[in-house]
């Protein structure tokens, strides 16, 4: 008895001393963001321009979380306070009042226990911010149709597209019986494709063969299943729907883990679960209980396999290229078979919470895009199948978002009627502006914009998406087309570091253009080209390019010359360039002005170079047409040689170091390096490597290097395109003044004046002109107008 009593004593002694240690505090991870991370938003001091704002902070495992919105910092007038969030980014279901608002978050663990509140951020939501608040999760599920099809249409709809095919849509509908007639006579094949032979090695042609092979395979097999479900929909074709079942199931016998595996192959997998969600929602109501099974059991492992790669993962590094359409793809699959397969409800509320809170990646509101034209276009081509699903099945228009309101102005801009050349960015040198109608046809119509509409008139006017997407997207409403001649003919995409100068957006092949990138996205993912690069186009041809051609993605030549600062029109430091393929090698764009005459745009990108340098401040001055300075301020931490470089079609004619042309038909452009002097120049027509000796591309490669060490180094360089029959007009001279150099120069019956510092404390004077650290001009012209004086520092941004 008494051993019983000590036992009990001892235990409820312990009971109550480990009752009185506190437990361990919770603590926030409140890391600063790093590259490649999503970040903390709303960030202090951002304005909203959408209402609500979406919020997002870092993620910390085993936790879910609180946040509160107040009108003042002490969060003594919470208007909003929401618990038990699942993820790390959030949407409130419900418009906030436009004003100031501050936020705050923290963590809650399974014990109940909290963690330390965040730090305060304030944020303000524009008078003017549309609205477009998330619907909490059980009413958004709750508004996708419980029975088939359910994809791109509702049951309900079907009796509508009917009355199209046989009325005003029959032509598009006719074309589709065309389309499955066809493959009823030629049915594409349905054996699983092959894996790659053991030794194969990544990137390798024989890699690329199957790796892409996989994919078209497969999209002839299960898209051509998809067309004929559809169209059987709506004319009651039933051979073409049985056509469509029996592809449906033979693919349903391929591993979904083998060939066609999102995780082996997803340029094979991504279409794989879309293509064949969409044949299952079609064709469901002539399978039988036991074929859906088949189909679910297979989605079931295909979608966990999506879903567990990027939820959640992607809420915060969402700068993987292929997850950027992979998390919409997914959305598909979890909509065709909610209620049927476990976890298909988990994919739609991931692939929605993206959409609202971390989409699109590669651009902020004002409608660019880091990884260039081409990618532009596949992606935001692709997204536009997720926004009509969105609109369908749960009433949400993806067109209501800031960016999609300004997303037309990008191939506007970028790829005036007539270009040839998309730009900075993977697969774009050779890109024509006329690949661009049949995607800004849709957005025109979508977004009900005329001067987009202008654009795709001026390329041959309209086209609309063809086959069953076509269909549902039915005849494009009628845009009334407005010429550009209300906006300024150059423009700023800040949030991609981009800026494009143009002297007209009506006919390139009477137009010159300069693009600009220093991009705060740095050189990662298609976007590699370094910071501070620039291209010239005149007169319908490519002056100055960036190099190099894509054999095989991450090749030897794709990743050491096109991912190199050699390989683009820049400046490498005692040979190196600035970080390959990084989001750490972010350049800025710090100024920029346009007017009618004269445009100027400054990149800052020093940091950007392994070791980074103090600084690289490059700043183009457009005289337009026919006039560009190039004025280039680098700074190392030791005494370094520094190696310019030009690239271009056809060889440099190379007189002196003041007196270098480059021509591309009946268009050319005089070079002149006003300093420094005793520069070596060289140019090859060799890549360094070379590409896969399929590619019989060379382009040329011109460099200026400088002779001595030198730990801060000024390049001012005088560029003058122009039409070889039209002749050439003007140079330009150069004097050093104390606190820098003062450029004259002339251009078409106009006189520049141009002060350039080098000091940025200290007064330059010189002709009338006076400054303190930023670029001063002054433009003069024949005909009597007042001068133009312009003044540009870091911060202008007009």
């Amino acid at each position: 008895m008494n051993t019983t009593i000590k036992m009990i004593s001892a235990i409820l002694l312990t009971i109550l001393f480990a009752a009185s240690i506190p437990a361990a505090q919770l603590t926030l991870d409140e890391r600063p963001t790093e590259p490649g991370e999503w970040g903390y938003r709303p960030a202090e001091g951002d304005v909203s321009q959408v209402n609500p704002p979406s919020f997002s902070w870092r993620p910390q495992s085993g936790l879910t979380w609180e946040i509160q919105c107040a009108r003042d910092a002490n969060f003594e007038k919470i208007v909003y306070n929401v618990k038990n969030l699942e993820f790390n980014v959030h949407c409130p279901p419900e418009a906030f009042n436009p004003g100031s608002y501050t936020w705050r978050y923290r963590g809650q663990d399974s014990q109940d226990q909290t963690t330390n509140w965040s730090q305060i951020r304030t944020f303000a939501i524009a008078n003017d911010a549309v609205a477009m608040p998330m619907p909490e999760r059980k009413e958004l599920i709750g508004r996708i149709p419980t029975s088939h099809p359910r994809l791109f249409m509702r049951p309900e709809n079907l009796g509508h597209l009917r009355g199209l095919a046989q009325g005003k849509m029959k032509r598009e509908y006719e074309a589709l019986v065309k389309e499955c007639d066809r493959l009823l006579e030629k049915p594409p094949a349905t054996q699983e494709p092959p894996k790659y032979p053991e030794g194969t090695i990544r990137n390798s042609d024989p890699w690329r063969e199957i790796w892409w092979g996989n994919r078209t395979y497969t999209i002839r097999a299960l898209n051509g299943a998809a067309t004929l479900a559809f169209t059987r929909l709506l004319g009651g074709q039933e051979r073409y729907g049985l056509e469509a079942k029996r592809i449906l199931l033979e693919c349903a016998k391929w591993n979904p883990k083998g060939s066609t595996g999102y995780r082996y192959n997803d340029e094979a997998g991504m279409p794989y679960n879309y293509y064949f969600s969409r044949t299952y929602t079609f064709v469901n109501d002539l399978l039988s209980e036991d074929e859906k099974n088949v189909c679910r059991k297979v989605m079931k492992v295909r979608g966990d396999e999506m879903y567990q790669h990027l939820c959640p993962r992607h809420l915060w590094r969402p700068y993987a290229s292929h997850s950027n359409r992979a998390w919409h793809f997914l959305g598909e699959v979890g909509i065709a078979f909610l209620g049927e397969v476990e976890g298909a409800e988990d994919w739609i509320w991931f692939a929605m919470n993206v959409f609202f809170n971390t989409y699109p990646v590669w651009s902020d509101d004002d409608g660019g895009w880091h990884e260039g034209s081409s990618y532009w276009s596949s992606y935001i081509g692709r997204f536009t199948w997720w926004a009509d699903v969105m609109r369908e099945a749960m009433g949400i228009n993806a067109y209501d978002k800031p960016y999609f309101s300004k997303i037309g102005y990008y191939p506007m801009y970028l790829m005036p009627p007539g270009k040839v050349g998309g730009g900075f960015g993977d697969l774009t040198a050779r890109r024509r502006a006329n690949q661009n109608v049949q995607l800004v046809s849709g957005l025109a119509a979508q977004a009900q914009n005329g001067h987009w509409q202008w654009y795709v008139e001026q390329l041959g006017g309209p086209s609309a998406v063809g086959g069953y997407v076509g269909f549902i997207r039915g005849a494009l409403p009628k845009v009334e087309a407005i010429p550009p001649e209300d906006v300024p003919a150059s423009r700023l995409f800040r949030g991609t570091g981009q800026a494009y100068m143009n002297t007209n957006l009506t006919n390139a092949e009477n137009s010159v253009q300069i693009v600009f990138k220093s991009s705060p996205f740095g050189t990662q993912s298609h976007g590699y080209e370094a910071n501070n690069s620039f291209l010239l186009w005149a007169y319908g041809e490519r002056l100055l390019i960036r190099s190099g051609y894509r054999d095989s993605y991450g090749s030897e030549h794709h990743k050491k010359w096109m991912w190199s600062t050699r390989s683009v029109n820049n400046v490498t430091v005692n040979g190196r360039s600035q970080g390959h393929r990084t989001a750490k090698a972010q350049g800025e764009i710090v100024a920029f002005k346009t007017t009618p005459a004269v445009d100027v745009v400054i990149g800052e990108a020093g940091s950007a170079y392994e070791p980074p340098l103090e600084r690289f401040t490059r700043a183009i001055i457009f005289v337009k047409p026919d006039l560009m300075i190039v004025y280039d301020r680098l700074e190392a931490k030791e005494p370094s040689t520094y190696e310019y470089w030009l690239h271009a079609i056809n060889k440099f004619d190379i007189r002196s170091e003041r007196n270098i042309t480059v021509r591309n038909g009946d268009v050319a452009c005089d070079v002149t390096f006003l300093t420094p002097r005793s520069l070596v120049i060289e140019q090859t027509n060799e890549y360094d490597p070379n590409p896969r000796p399929r590619i019989t591309l060379r382009e040329w490669h011109l460099t200026a290097k400088t002779t001595e060490k030198n730990r801060k180094m000024e390049f001012i360089t005088l560029y003058k395109p122009y039409r070889v029959s039209h002749g050439i007009v003007g140079g330009g001279v150069i004097h050093t003044v104390p606190g820098g150099y003062v450029l004259r120069a002339g251009s078409g019956g106009k006189k520049l004046t141009t002060l350039l510092p080098i000091d940025d404390a200290q007064t330059l004077e010189a002709d009338g002109l006076k400054t303190t650290g930023a670029i001063k001009l002054k433009l003069e012209f024949s005909d009597n107008q007042p001068p133009q004086i312009l003044e540009i520092r870091q911060g202008d941004l007009s």
